[in-house]
């Protein structure tokens, strides 16, 4: 049985940072080792050609504290571009020490990611005495856009979009002097020489510019139009996230009937009048990375927020600006705005301007527009906090192209095409892999698009020709078919290899973790092509000796309709039903029966019987989906992960510790929970009408007990959790916990999603691992 409480503060773990900026020469690696020799923690700093480098231990309460102190105590002359935090297994060691510089390994890592607004730059554009006063574009070499105008490397403003304009004298001064903090920032620029914005209508003529285009902008918004503005990496769609009727408008005119929209708000102290912004959270809103960040929304409070920005949704997705852009016009509105990616729905993010006028004239009515080109497009990261930790839902802005850094090089370049959705691809060299932004799902030809600049983009940019290409097993998937027509015509040296989906899942969460020996892996989510032919989804996963393979599983299903089936949650529920019960299956659920019409249910059954259009599935997502249809929370998807969302939130206002039978079987070796006997039990409790909250909660404690039986079954101490269903929270932490509880050590995700965007870090990471064990 699960009892939930909170991990305990006092475990010992160690705590691996890397940070990039202005962090070398400047005192910095000093300052880390009296701050952890002040802290009692122990390990080591060193500057390495990624950046400074620490690895400390100790409490895990005193490791948040550190990681603070830094931000607030670091070096005046010092500043941080980006700061990439992993809690990994400790070590044992026994005092501090600045270790000797190490200048091997990648210099590739010059490709840093776009930096949020300094406080120096903000206060310069709100200084009425200051030249860049109110200019938009205001940067310096700790703020501003990196890696969505670098065109190519070494990062000089020649190889930037930056190139056509030509610093002031001023400017020119400023970019040329050590002493000042513009030196080398290639993206310097003031009101008199840099880019400049502009109010288009919707057919692109000019309203007004300069900061006229601002206040219009403003004013747009403020009477309740959507206006498209071109940020760092590409546009974004606002409206006042205040207004049922403008919110609406904008889920009309985008086709997003439920999905959740993100809100920008002007300031922190806008945010905690909405939300419980706990410490680690505050401290990721007001990074240089700037995330969107989920927060819970504050009960029994009467918000100011649309019910319609994130319907039904106890969370909230929440960011401050990010560039001057954006600070300036969060000033002149002073109340929380929609920020949403400017694109049709399941398309990429739009980022050139044409293209943004065409694709989002019939959406915005205004377009708050600049000249400075985008080289490439970056959404914003999505971050949540789970066990203390962040958790990576979506990587873009903040956070890309940085690399995962490993103790041996590669002897080659490969490079990974990922999978079908939330699409990323990856390049391994030297000794780091380099994951893309979040490419998106790969089914639009727009999205094929983007997929195959993104390949051409790192290539070029890293200087790189793979000699191996890795894809996905299965072989629809477009980035599989890309490989096969496309990449291997173009590479003919370049050997082809695949990685099953859901070794790859575990092997993304075995890289971040530093983990190269025997591990049990638990590999959950919607859908991923076995080695068998069929859809997995619920997978135990053995690694040993250099090599996966699968020792655990769930009972098979049918998904009557295929896709359709992933798209309704109520035909799983009456595929489980007929698998059950078999005859007069629909009957035993009231509200299944009634969710179909007589003609649909003909169709249903002909489908399941007959086995016509019905693939067999082990997937565990499609089992979240038909708890969520007997439990009336969700009968038809309106986008992807939604009937395991909203049954999240309802476990999430129950206390309940009780769990249903768990039935494993084993056939040949291979564990197989059988599921049937909880469903069973699932219909009894919902037939006695007891509360839906209670039976969501109490399959979620079910799962995580289910975990704990298999790992122990297959007595692998160190347990891997990955895939889209352990960005559940209650999953996830109930599980962590149980496994502790018991002895067993868990890693999950951290720096990287683990959704199918980890799939190509783990494409590459499970080459590295074979290679590993070869020598």
């Amino acid at each position: 049985m699960v009892r939930v409480v909170e991990k305990s503060n006092e475990e010992t773990c160690r705590l691996k940072v890397t940070i990039h900026g202005a962090v070398q020469g400047v005192g910095f690696r000093p300052f880390v080792y009296r701050l952890a020799v002040e802290m009692n923690l122990y390990g080591w700093v060193s500057n390495t050609s990624q950046g400074v480098v620490i690895e400390v231990e100790g409490e895990l309460k005193l490791l948040h504290s550190f990681i603070a102190r830094i931000h607030s105590e670091k070096p005046s002359i010092s500043s941080i571009h980006s700061c990439e935090t992993s809690f990994l297994d400790p070590k044992g060691y026994t005092g501090f020490e600045i270790r000797e510089s190490t200048i091997g390994g990648s210099t590739t890592a010059l490709v840093i990611p776009d930096i949020a607004t300094c406080p120096d730059c903000l206060k310069e554009i709100f200084d009425v005495n200051d030249r860049r006063y109110l200019y938009p574009f205001t940067n310096c070499t700790n703020c501003g856009p990196r890696f969505t105008i670098i065109k190519s490397l070494p990062y000089d403003r020649k190889n930037t979009t930056m190139k056509s304009f030509t610093m002031c004298g001023q400017c020119e001064k400023e970019y040329h002097d050590p002493l000042d903090r513009r030196f080398h920032a290639q993206p310097n620029a003031c009101p008199q020489c840099g880019p400049q914005v502009k109010l288009w209508d919707q057919n692109g003529s000019v309203i007004s510019s300069h900061y006229s285009a601002i206040v219009g902008a403003a004013q747009a918004i403020i009477k309740g139009d959507i206006v498209a503005v071109k940020g760092l990496g590409g546009y974004l769609l606002m409206c006042d996230a205040r207004s049922n009727d403008g919110v609406q408008k904008l889920r009309d005119r985008k086709h997003r009937e439920e999905k959740p929209f993100a809100v920008m708000f002007p300031s922190i102290d806008d945010i905690e009048k909405e939300c419980e912004v706990p410490e680690i959270e505050k401290r990721l809103l007001l990074s240089p990375q700037a995330p969107i960040v989920l927060l819970k929304v504050l009960e029994n409070h009467s918000s100011n927020i649309s019910s319609y920005v994130a319907p039904r949704n106890p969370t909230l997705g929440v960011m401050l600006p990010y560039t001057p852009l954006h600070h300036l016009l969060m000033s002149l509105l002073q109340f929380p705005v929609v920020a949403t990616s400017g694109n049709i729905s399941d398309e990429p993010i739009c980022f050139q301007d044409d293209t943004a006028l065409n694709k989002l004239h019939s959406i915005a009515d205004c377009f708050l527009v600049h000249n400075r080109p985008i080289e490439r497009y970056c959404d914003d990261s999505i971050v949540r906090v789970i066990q203390h930790r962040e958790l990576m839902l979506r990587r873009a802005r903040g956070y890309a192209p940085l690399p995962i850094h490993l103790t041996q090089k590669f002897e080659r370049p490969i490079l990974a095409v990922g999978g079908q959705l939330k699409n990323t691809i990856a390049i391994a060299h030297d000794d780091s892999i380099f994951v893309s932004q979040y490419i998106g799902d790969l089914e639009t030809a727009e999205s094929l698009s983007s997929f195959k600049r993104t390949i051409n983009d790192f290539r070029s940019l890293y200087d790189v020709v793979p000699s191996m290409i890795v894809h996905d097993l299965h072989p629809e998937y477009l980035s599989t078919t890309v490989v096969k027509n496309e990449l291997s015509v173009q590479h003919k040296d370049a050997s082809v290899t695949t990685v099953q989906h859901h070794y790859a899942h575990i092997a993304s969460c075995m890289a971040e973790n530093e983990l190269t020996d025997s591990v049990i892996g638990f590999s959950w989510d919607g859908t991923g092509f076995g080695t068998d032919g069929t859809i997995w989804g619920g997978e135990c996963i053995l690694f040993e000796n250099g090599s996966f393979r699968r020792v655990g599983t769930i009972r098979s299903f049918k998904l009557p309709g295929g896709e359709t089936a992933i798209r309704e949650p109520r035909r799983c529920a009456a595929s489980i039903l007929h698998e059950i019960y078999d005859s007069n299956y629909l009957h035993k659920s009231k509200i299944i029966d009634d969710a179909f019409s007589e003609h649909d249910r003909r169709i249903l059954t002909t489908m399941l019987t007959k086995n016509i259009n019905a693939p067999s599935t082990t997937s565990m997502g499609r089992i979240f989906d038909a708890v969520s249809a007997f439990c009336g929370v969700r009968m038809k998807n309106s986008f992807e992960g939604q009937a395991a969302m909203e049954l999240e939130y309802l476990a999430s206002n129950s206390t309940i510790e009780e769990v249903y039978p768990i039935s494993i079987e084993e056939h040949q070796g291979l564990l197989s929970w059988n599921w049937e006997s909880m469903f069973e039990s699932i219909l009894k409790d919902l037939n006695a009408d007891r509360s839906n909250n209670e039976v969501a909660k109490i399959f979620h404690n079910t799962l995580a007990n289910l975990i704990l039986q298999m790992a122990v079954t297959r007595k692998t101490p160190k347990v891997v959790l990955s895939g889209g269903c352990f960005q559940n929270m209650i999953l996830l932490e109930q599980t962590i916990i149980l496994l502790q509880q018991n002895g067993l050590t868990p890693y999950w995700h951290q720096r990287i999603p683990a959704n199918d965007s980890g799939i190509s870090l783990g494409q590459i990471y499970s080459i590295f691992l074979a290679k590993h064990y070869q020598q």
